[in-house]
């Protein structure tokens, strides 16, 4: 286990406030030309895709990593990798799923690579969950998460399923701006997170009838 898995982040700060507690990666921007305008946009554009979703993406990293140095790492290969390739980026149907779809091969990469699998169920940022879903689930989840391992049935759901839960719940995207990361619409990613809690109500012996929201 990592040394920085010894330093947790609080389990019950709000999702927001323990992505601020990670140390944010040095300003990132693309080689650009002084001469050249276009180049000059070019970085324009990526530096502000980087400010709205960084903090983000650094929390998601360290999820999975369950090391603030691994997530740095991560992240920042990300970012080069997407720098380096961000004119064609900015010619898909969606920016935001293609570089998404950059992040998690960059996450997957680094498990691989270090015979690891995801943290989900070690990192303390992964406790948010817990909250948020006993803010709609109500007791259901409050007499079982703990015996019965709500985090570990939260990381075997199927992968869509278990990042709508992740961005929705722990790292605090909307319901659109994860559909823009998935590309999928609001109406599929409400149903992948309702499949997921009924998977999850399943998994814990949930009276799947007295559980609410989506």
């Amino acid at each position: 286990m990592s040394a920085d898995r010894d330093r947790p982040l609080s389990a019950c700060a709000p999702a927001h406030v323990r992505a601020a507690e990670l140390s944010p990666l040095p300003r990132c921007s693309l080689p650009a030309s002084a001469s050249d305008p276009f180049d000059h946009r070019l970085s324009i554009t990526f530096e502000a895709f980087l400010a709205t979703h960084a903090r983000k993406w650094l929390t998601y990293a360290y999820l999975h990593t369950g090391s603030e140095a691994a997530a740095r790492e991560v992240t920042r290969a990300a970012y080069g990798q997407l720098g380096r390739l961000w004119p064609h980026a900015l010619r898909q149907a969606s920016v935001e799923a293609y570089a998404w779809s950059v992040l998690k091969e960059r996450v997957v990469e680094w498990l691989y690579d270090h015979q690891q699998p995801t943290a989900l169920t070690e990192t303390a940022a992964f406790a948010v969950v817990t909250h948020a879903l006993l803010r709609e689930c109500q007791q259901q989840f409050a007499m079982l998460e703990s015996q019965l391992g709500l985090y570990a049935a939260i990381a075997r759901l199927p992968e869509r399923q278990c990042d709508v839960i992740v961005l929705r719940h722990v790292i605090g995207y909307s319901d659109a701006q994860i559909g823009s990361l998935l590309g999928v619409d609001e109406v599929t990613v409400r149903s992948y997170a309702s499949r997921g809690k009924r998977k999850l109500a399943a998994a814990l012996g949930i009276d799947q009838g007295n559980a609410r929201g989506n």
